[in-house]
């Protein structure tokens, strides 16, 4: 009863900061087109008396606004959801209350209303909704990291799949949810680097949840029917909520979908390749790249100059990279190294400190002064946006490896090369060099079989702070 009185606070106080903030946009574009309307704009006049014709249409709007963002969930806090998906949601139910508002203006025959009101009301109140509800993220993530509402969870399942959520958990704090341990009936320790432990077996599940007070259970395994239903039985008289990670969800491109055929609830693993219907990320990489080489002008003439200055040799590295299909291009980079690099490098090989093909050297000789600074913060890489506007590169994407290291690994990380490679991707907002060659496929896989547009604009909003941080970069 408590937490249901607090959603509910919660949610009319959401509501009352969407209608305030509907009010400021609709008396602002109101008081700047003050000439288009029938009434001088006060107060008093907007909202209190009659002399303002469009009250009941603006009144109407507001009920239609709040009434859609209610049914697109705008009014609760997911916290696993991406911000740019809430945006979204924010962005479409502002265009059908206008569109709701447009009918009903046409339906009554309300004659003169200014259509640059319904426009401008429009576009401020998607940039008001949307920013604040930025600002209450990051309020929400601030509470949560101090404490606030955390959940405790247990992981059914200590394989590759349950380990690999706990790191995924591990790495978002915001979403508040502290991973006790595991059950499993078939392991008693978890993979290795793993810190958490198998507290018992799945027959265990009752008293463990009691023990150590779990609100949310993650079911990674799939045991047989009679197990599932065990589980889901036990956890429904405890009050648990229950979510589970479906099975080959890795090898599966696509999204899930879920419908009914009646009452059976169906879930479908899409089979259409994202990467094959994409619209518009070509237009949107040449848009933003173009924009991009505009305003960091000054950026590339500064750096030009520095790197000439640090050390003798050209401005730019070219690196041959395989690209989409197969194609090879230059990759064009700030020169962070010495001359003589590559040549050095022949000698080098036993010195490399990471797996897979690509080497790394956290102290590595060759890089110049400047080429410190430049890799720390990724300035290396602006050059490339050069290489998005050709169209050899995209701005997010699997990162393009060198031929010699594409053509000696095995083939498992040839998907990889069914897409254009990135400036950016996951690789670079999860680790960056610090990351196993393994693990860098694998997300690329993912990324390359779950690709959406917002998918890329949530990881270059992520790459921001990263990049700034400097770390995982040598």
């Amino acid at each position: 009863m408590i937490k249901f009185t607090r959603y509910l606070c919660i949610k009319c106080f959401y509501m009352f900061i969407d209608v305030v903030f509907f009010g400021l946009a609709l008396f602002f574009v109101c008081w700047v087109r003050e000439s288009t309307l029938p009434f001088q704009v006060t107060w008093h006049n907007f909202f209190l008396t009659t002399v303002n014709p469009y009250r009941p249409v603006f009144f109407f709007w507001a009920l239609v606004t709040v009434f859609l963002n209610n049914s697109y969930g705008l009014y609760q806090t997911k916290r696993e959801i991406f911000e740019t998906i809430e945006i979204w949601q924010v962005v479409k139910s502002t265009l059908l209350s206008a569109l709701i508002v447009i009918v009903a203006i046409y339906l009554l025959k309300i004659e003169d209303f200014p259509r640059s009101i319904l426009l401008m009301v429009t576009i401020f109140l998607a940039a008001f909704f949307s920013i604040w509800r930025i600002f209450k993220r990051f309020f929400v993530d601030y509470l949560v990291r101090q404490g606030y509402n955390n959940f405790n969870a247990l992981i059914i399942g200590a394989g590759r799949v349950g380990t690999a959520l706990a790191d995924e958990i591990k790495k978002k704090p915001g979403l508040g949810i502290k991973v006790v341990g595991y059950l499993d009936d078939f392991k008693d320790t978890p993979l290795e680097n793993n810190s958490l432990s198998v507290l018992g077996k799945i027959n265990d599940f009752s008293s463990i949840v009691r023990r150590e007070f779990i609100d949310k259970v993650f079911i990674t395994t799939h045991h047989d029917s009679r197990v599932f239903l065990k589980l889901l039985g036990q956890a429904k008289k405890l009050g648990i909520a229950v979510r589970v990670v479906p099975q080959g969800f890795e090898l599966m491109p696509g999204e899930f979908c879920k419908y009914n055929i009646g009452f059976i609830p169906i879930l479908e693993y899409c089979d259409a390749a994202p990467f094959r219907v994409q619209i518009g990320k070509r237009i949107f990489d040449f848009i933003a790249a173009s924009i991009l080489m505009v305003v960091l002008f000054p950026v590339f003439l500064l750096l030009m100059i520095s790197i000439k200055l640090d050390s003798s040799g050209p401005i730019f590295y070219l690196s041959h990279r395989y690209g989409r299909g197969g194609k090879k291009f230059n990759m064009l980079k700030f020169r962070s190294m010495v001359r003589d690099a590559d040549e050095a490098l022949k000698k080098m090989q036993d010195k490399n400190e990471v797996d897979g093909p690509i080497f790394k050297m956290k102290k590595d000789p060759r890089v110049t002064k400047i080429g410190k600074f430049l890799r720390k913060y990724s300035l290396d890489e602006l050059p490339q946006i050069m290489n998005v506007m050709a169209g050899n590169m995209s701005l997010v994407g699997p990162r393009p490896l060198p031929l010699h290291q594409v053509e000696r690994e095995d083939f498992k990380q040839l998907k990889r090369l069914e897409v254009r490679p990135g400036i950016t991707g996951l690789w670079q907002i999860r680790g960056r060099s610090d990351i196993s060659f393994k693990r860098l496929v694998k997300w690329d896989t993912w990324y390359i079989n779950n690709w959406s547009f917002w998918l890329d604009v949530n990881i270059l909003w992520q790459t921001i702070p990263v990049v700034f941080k400097g770390s995982g970069a040598y």
